[in-house]
């Protein structure tokens, strides 16, 4: 509509003529809404409510004398009350630029003020409390002109070629540097030992690996061999009990012969000896018998003399034959066989005595006939002095 404004809403319209503002003020101040302004009559200027920026590079003195040049930038608006937007209406409405001009240089005074009374190193380490002061000590002298600050920040420090700032911060710089060194350090060693762990492992698994594949290989290798020698084994095995067997029998066949031998052999020579020795115990009782018979001449008595021993010699052949080995083989009839050739044995001894003696002798009488013996035994009749004697063989 023709002659209503609205102001936007980061500014604040003033509207000169007419009646006075709030506070004999030279004009109203109308913000967030629209009026209505009489053409010609009234007249409407607008100020900006919108945030505004300074930067202040100083040059400052610190209490040790020592300059440093400070690079500050100041965050500031106009007050949204009425009396702010008075107050800087009244001063920068014509030319709104010079509310940053303005500001900067009241902020660089305090810094120069406040630096001044502060050493570097508070300065340095201590920015926050230099931004407070300085934003402390302005903010009544701001208020004055309408504006506020919503912020200050200390963007740099720097002392020139002084070096003192750098000096200050060598032994940190050092320290920094020596923790950084022996970070760098722990973490190279940490890595060194990392990788030979990593290295151990690998070489204790490969070994591991290894010891199984060499077992498996082995193992593979023995089952391999006793497959491959399972056919000789078996046959080695089989001739081992071949040869155990004919060892055996060559030992049974052995003893055999062994007792063949002794059978064929030494029996019949002990029986031979044996023999001999009957025969030659009876030629001496022979020369004995003779003798006694060429002293006495008396036949009869040298007859009866025989037969009486006979028995004695049979015994005598049958104690030769009591310590030989002996082998029996038909039972009672072999028995028997024997007794029969031993007491042959005697006769054949008697009838060589008696033609002995019957050839020395003139009458050469036939030998005088003699009861057949049976095997069982003999008896004969006891003569005039004689014990009574009989004398058997035995199956």
């Amino acid at each position: 509509m023709f002659g209503y404004r609205v102001p936007a809403p980061d500014e604040a319209m003033l509207i000169s003529g007419g009646r006075r503002g709030l506070g004999g003020a030279p004009f109203r101040v109308v913000t967030g809404h629209g009026k209505f302004v009489l053409p010609v009559f009234r007249k409407t200027r607008f100020l900006t409510l919108s945030m505004c920026e300074a930067e202040v590079t100083e040059t400052c003195v610190t209490k040790q004398g020592i300059s440093l040049h400070v690079r500050a930038v100041i965050a500031f608006k106009v007050g949204n009350d009425t009396e702010s937007i008075i107050n800087a209406g009244q001063r920068f409405l014509s030319d709104q630029d010079q509310m940053s001009v303005l500001t900067g240089r009241i902020f660089a005074g305090h810094l120069r003020s406040i630096i001044g009374s502060m050493t570097v190193e508070e300065i340095v380490t201590e920015r926050q409390k230099l931004a407070a002061e300085v934003l402390d000590t302005s903010k009544l002298e701001m208020a004055k002109i309408g504006l506020i600050v919503d912020s200050l920040q200390i963007q740099s420090i720097d002392d020139g070629d002084t070096g003192y700032i750098d000096a200050m911060s060598a032994p940190h710089k050092a320290a920094i540097q020596r923790q950084a060194q022996i970070a760098q350090a722990q973490a190279t060693q940490a890595s060194v030992e990392a990788q030979q762990v990593a290295a151990r492992n690998q070489a204790e698994y490969a070994r591991q690996t290894a010891i199984v594949q060499a077992e498996y290989s082995a193992e593979v290798d023995r089952a391999q061999a006793q497959a491959a020698q399972a056919g000789p084994l078996a046959q080695a095995h089989a001739q081992q009990e071949v040869l155990a067997a004919q060892t055996e029998l060559a030992q049974r066949a052995a003893q055999l012969r062994q007792q063949q031998l002794v059978a064929e052999i030494v029996r019949p020579a002990e029986a031979e000896a044996e023999r001999i020795k009957v025969l030659a115990i009876a030629d001496a009782e022979r020369m004995k018998i003779q003798a006694e018979a060429a002293a006495s001449h008396d036949r009869v008595a040298l007859d009866r003399m025989l037969i009486d021993q006979l028995p004695l010699i049979v015994k005598e052949a049958a104690g030769g034959l009591a310590g030989a080995n002996v082998n029996v083989l038909n039972g009672a009839d072999g028995l028997g066989e024997i007794a029969a050739g031993l007491v042959a044995q005697g006769l054949t001894i008697l009838d060589s005595v008696r033609q002995n003696l019957g050839g020395q002798n003139s009458e050469n009488r036939p030998a005088k006939a003699v009861a057949p013996l049976e095997l069982q035994g003999y008896s004969r009749t006891p003569v005039d002095g004689d014990e009574p004697e009989s004398a058997s063989l035995a199956n």
